[in-house]
């Protein structure tokens, strides 16, 4: 380092050690420094503009909205693990350029933790704000916090960017200033602006006054330069003040006063999936174990009668179908018993597997000691799981982990074995009606437009891997149709043409397909399903998995045959050629999935899209054993930035939201929200339901162990 460069690094070491100096001499002892509190930007920390080092309990998704006149923000974070946020943002500006009334804006953050608190330092972090959008918004910091007693946490940091503006200290490198006319498509990554430019100084601290409410005071290092040229913001002082109330442990709202001259609102509500509203859930309780007497396991007599076997048959059936577990395969031994079940029923396959292997205790003679379950998913075996009978016996009030110890599973075509189809079984048919909503996020004319409607769905599981599946919706109310803004793309306009969709208000088929699943060999599996496949196309979807049933990998690959339906959403079908190119007619994927451990997932796709382009799709998940996922991912295709346009890529974030969290029933049903801050043509992919990886996992190993505390529930 040169002389000036390591001047700057010991003021920095200074600044950042100075909370310590100052709490290590009051006696401050350390805490965990967790808040649900959050500030202008929606991102956790007591304080109102400024950044701190505090972090959200862990997985906590928590939504803010904050105003003051001119200049609204409303923000999703969420607590990716304990020492990082991630947080989404949707901002409006009003008057702020010329060419929009409102500028609208969507941005990234991320605030990694580097060091916790301890007795005698502070907790650091760093973060990156708008580090993923057209920058307006765009700063970085290097924040310290440290808490004195319980009550009193102080914050002193270092900003680049809008974190610059104010109070400089002194400068690293240089840094391009914000202008609106190099925004281009925004949406991109400006590396080359990290830390670089004038470096402000700012600190403040939080009080909580009671267990409801909290005062905080700042001194900011953000100017509000670009506002102020464009003369809707006015800079009297750098100190903001704030009083926030906790309505509740997950929600509180906050009055603000900036830099002397605003008055605004913020209102914070938040949710952690970790935890349960109703905890324990609401199922009834399951069937005790039916404990032998040690005399009747040596009776065999029962094998040789056919009526006294189709009585066990007849007994088990309807022993699970009580707790709504389908038995459809089934082959008695003298000493062992092989059953196949379908589960459709319980969200967590443990639960149905522990209720499984208690309803044989009760129904199977004494003298069946091997219990062998095979669970089928679309009909095709996926894994068996194996429990010596006397071990159920004996682990029933055990914690659940000695019962997951004495299980054993494998593929089931490596075991063999595989049960007889009961007869009568199939076909089976459901069907179902419900209101749903459909939504469109981040229209400059209408941030937020969404149609009602009400949908008929049905189903139909012929057997052997055969599944029909059909629903048809029409709209009640909205307005979606109201929407002008129609695609300008460069390539062909394979998903920006979606409002075209939405002008027809008669009853539209969503969906209309026929699914062949099958076990290629041991781990390997294979689909395809044919038909309207969604909303805008039809065609023809093939795929093959493999995944071992104990494994933390899977590889998958999948081709694509199709052709656009027609707006009105009848079963007419467009033709390819579009004002800006035409639709290919393959396209596909060879993916890769990974299970780190600990809830968390990884998914990367390569190959061609649909609009032909080719590229690579990275995603990321946490998930929780109680079934809710929260996730984000992120396309690079051979499509420029100023092809694809505003944004520059595709990106998004999503969430699942399992129904049985929420009201405490056992269900699947787990609608997932994705998030994108426009919806462009590159990177975009066909839709299809019952890809295999979503479909087999949750009766593999690795997923019915991860949620194996509902094994006795």
């Amino acid at each position: 380092l040169g002389t000036g460069e390591q001047s700057m690094t010991i003021r920095l070491r200074n600044i950042l050690g100075a909370v310590a100096i100052l709490t290590g001499a009051t006696g401050a002892s350390a805490n965990d420094l967790v808040t649900t509190i959050t500030n202008n930007y929606g991102t956790p920390g007591g304080l109102i503009d400024m950044p701190t080092a505090e972090m959200a309990p862990d997985a906590q998704l928590s939504t803010t909205v904050s105003y003051f006149d001119g200049f609204s923000k409303t923000t999703l974070s969420f607590q990716v693990a304990p020492w990082l946020t991630g947080s989404f943002r949707y901002a409006g500006t009003r008057d702020l350029t010329p060419q929009f009334d409102t500028f609208y804006d969507r941005s990234f953050d991320l605030r990694f933790r580097l060091f916790e608190e301890t007795d005698y330092s502070p907790a650091i972090a760093v973060g990156l704000q708008d580090f993923l959008g057209t920058g307006v918004l765009g700063g970085e910091y290097v924040v310290a916090t440290k808490s004195v007693g319980t009550r009193l946490r102080l914050t002193a940091g270092l900003g680049w960017g809008r974190f610059g503006s104010n109070n400089s200290i002194g400068g690293f490198g240089t840094r391009a200033p914000f202008n609106f006319a190099g925004v281009g498509t925004g949406g991109d990554v400006s590396i080359s602006n990290w830390f670089k430019g004038d470096i402000g100084l700012f600190g403040g601290f939080s009080y909580e006054v009671s267990d409801k409410l909290s005062f905080a005071l700042e001194y900011s290092s953000d100017s509000y330069e670009t506002e102020r040229r464009a003369g809707i913001f006015e800079q009297s002082t750098a100190i903001n003040a704030s009083l926030t109330y906790r309505i509740a442990q997950d929600a509180s709202v906050r009055a603000f006063i900036l830099h002397g001259e605003e008055i605004g609102v913020n209102f914070t509500i938040g949710i952690n999936p970790r935890g349960m509203p109703v905890p324990g859930g609401l199922e009834a309780a399951p069937l005790p174990v039916a404990v032998r007497d040690p005399d009747a396991a040596r009776d065999l007599g029962w094998a040789d009668q056919p009526a006294a076997r189709a009585q066990v048959a007849k007994s088990l059936d309807e022993t699970l179908a009580l707790d709504e577990i389908d038995l459809i395969r089934l082959r008695l031994e003298g000493r062992a018993a092989y059953v196949g079940i379908q589960n459709e029923t319980y969200d967590r396959t443990s639960q149905a597997l522990g209720r499984t292997v208690r309803a044989m205790t009760r129904a199977l003679p004494a003298s069946v000691e091997d219990f062998h379950v095979t669970l089928y998913t679309k009909g095709i075996p996926a894994s068996t799981v194996s429990f010596s009978r006397t071990d159920i016996e004996r682990l029933e009030h055990k914690a659940s982990d000695e019962a997951l110890a004495a299980a054993t599973f494998r593929d089931s075509l490596r075991f063999g074995n595989l049960p007889e189809p009961l007869p009568g079984k199939f076909p089976r048919y459901g069907w179902s009606i419900y209101p749903f909503t459909r939504i469109s996020l981040f229209d400059p004319d209408e941030p937020l437009r969404f149609d009602v409607a009400l949908r008929v769905q049905g189903q139909a599981e012929l057997g052997r891997g055969w599944m029909a599946r059909a629903a048809t919706s029409v709209k009640l109310f909205g307005n979606l149709d109201q929407s002008n803004r129609f695609s300008n793309s460069r390539i062909p306009r394979v998903r920006s043409d979606a409002a075209r969709y939405a002008q027809s208000d008669a009853p539209r088929v969503d969906w209309l397909t026929l699914s062949k699943y099958q076990r290629l060999a041991p781990d390997y599996y294979g689909r395809i399903t044919l038909g309207y496949l969604e909303q805008m196309y039809a065609g023809v979807s093939t795929e093959v998995l493999w995944r071992p049933v104990d494994s933390r990998i899977a590889i998958g690959a999948e081709l694509n045959y199709v052709r656009p339906r027609d707006f009105d959403g009848d079963f007419g079908l467009r033709d390819s050629n579009t004002l800006s190119g035409t639709i290919p007619d393959f396209n596909g994927h060879a993916s890769v999935y990974y299970d780190f451990g600990g809830g968390y997932h990884a998914q990367v796709d390569a190959g061609r899209y649909l609009a032909g382009d080719w590229g690579v799709t990275i995603g990321f998940d946490r998930e929780f054993a109680n079934g809710w996922k929260v996730g984000a991912f992120a396309t690079k295709t051979d499509v420029s930035a100023q092809d694809f346009g505003e944004g520059s890529f595709d990106k998004g974030i999503r969430i699942t939201a399992p129904i049985s969290w929420l009201f405490g029933k056992p269900t699947q049903q787990a609608p997932t929200a994705v998030i994108r801050p426009l919806t462009r043509d590159g990177g975009a992919r066909v839709n299809v339901t019952g890809r295999l990886y979503e479909t087999i996992r949750n009766s593999h190993e690795r997923d019915t162990v991860a949620s194996w505390g509902k094994f006795w529930r």
